[in-house]
């Protein structure tokens, strides 16, 4: 396995607060929301538990419940990804079998069974499908590229790739060189104890099968685990794996890196990675960094450069994303939600008591697919418009 390689610069923190909107909209649910993605033009799509599906294609004005998958009233659905406002796969976590994903084609009025966990001891943690469109908006392909990770099992990472939209899958595992230029494969290995968090959705970055990166955490530390194609004169090319250790968390069960974010700006792309300890998430500063930013564009041998800012988010994070039209990195958690733009410092993000927010309008937030955000007990809110250039 690869030694971790870090390079990381901790400063001064210092706490600073603005005015912001999340603006909560009613979903007549009370689950546990964690999957959420903003497919755009007002189609949206949220999961949760107890077989909870809702989606709105009205920007969120109107939430629809959704039909239940069959067998699935009591999962956990922590992941989510649609095509359109007819189309949508869903994730459910949990130990062996009780991990599924099911499909929709008809707008979620009735879902069939895809894939089971295969793996009696596995736990899926995240599914994510590549973009579907290059800069200039037109669709690449009418077949969606995917992949799905759950925990090790045996030392190993479960990992699962799609070529057609979910259809099939195929287990991501060692294999020899193929004729041709097809490459051999590597399995990504696991420390002791090191795991992925099924909190968000957010552990897992894909731009394609074979380029796609996730987060982890656990006792062992967090690391950022990225694909990596090796070739040598005269062999076979083999896609194999870069392992990068993190300071996030106090490597304990319940801390370490949750989410990655991608600005997916062409060749100047930074990732920004948030987590901490779920167990403690006022904690912020010191041992308890929450977010590195890193550069795939300055690629070690062992990763992209990362870096700790002078800053931190204001305590655990379990969710981020990147707001393209403003350049600014918004992350969520239990207790508040944080954004940062220009190399300044990570800013808090209140209600704004002229729109008559709740006070907690910012606060016991899960997952995030900008402009809406998701958390327990049905909460579901949209960033207001204007809202982050009104705070800078």
């Amino acid at each position: 396995m690869i030694r971790p390689l870090f390079f990381l610069t901790v400063l001064t923190v210092t706490a600073t607060t603005a005015s912001a909107q999340w603006q909560l909209q009613d979903t007549h649910t009370t689950a546990d929301l964690r999957g959420i993605d903003n497919v755009g033009n007002g189609v949206a799509w949220a999961s949760g538990s107890n077989g909870t599906i809702l989606r709105t294609e009205d920007a969120g004005f109107v939430w629809q419940l959704c039909a239940k998958p069959p067998n699935g009233e009591h999962l956990d659905f922590r992941a989510i990804q649609a095509f359109d406002n007819n189309t949508a796969i869903i994730m459910s976590i949990g130990k062996g079998d009780q991990s599924r994903l099911y499909k929709t084609t008809d707008g979620c009025q009735s879902w069939t069974l895809l894939f089971t966990n295969p793996d009696k001891d596995g736990f899926w943690d995240a599914l994510r499908f590549a973009p579907n469109k290059n800069l200039g908006g037109e669709l690449l392909s009418k077949d969606r590229h995917g992949v799905l990770i759950g925990d090790p099992v045996n030392g190993k990472f479960r990992i699962f790739i799609t070529k057609n939209s979910g259809e099939t899958w195929e287990r991501w595992e060692t294999q020899d060189a193929g004729p041709g230029k097809n490459c051999g494969r590597l399995d990504a290995g696991a420390l002791d104890g090191e795991s992925l968090f099924a909190a968000s959705n957010g552990s897992l970055a894909v731009f394609d099968l074979d380029d796609f990166l996730f987060v982890t955490g656990g006792p062992s530390g967090s690391r950022l685990i990225s694909t990596h194609t090796f070739t040598a004169p005269h062999s076979p090319c083999w896609l194999s794996f870069k392992y990068q250790g993190l300071p996030l968390g106090h490597r304990t069960a319940s801390s370490g890196a949750f989410a990655i974010a991608v600005t997916r700006e062409g060749p100047h792309s930074k990732l920004m990675i948030v987590g901490g300890d779920y167990s403690m998430p006022n904690e912020w500063s010191g041992s308890g960094v929450v977010a590195v930013q890193c550069d795939p564009n300055s690629d070690t041998n062992e990763g992209p450069f990362c870096l700790a800012w002078a800053s931190s988010p204001h305590g655990y994070r379990s969710a981020v994303d990147y707001d393209a039209r403003t350049r600014t990195w918004i992350t969520v958690g239990p207790n508040g939600t944080d954004f940062f733009t220009n190399g300044r410092s990570w800013r808090q993000l209140d209600p704004d008591l002229k729109f008559n927010d709740a006070p907690d309008a910012d606060q016991h937030w899960n997952a995030l697919s900008l402009p809406y955000v998701v958390g327990p007990h049905g909460r579901i809110a949209t960033l207001r418009p204007g809202a982050i250039q009104h705070a800078k």
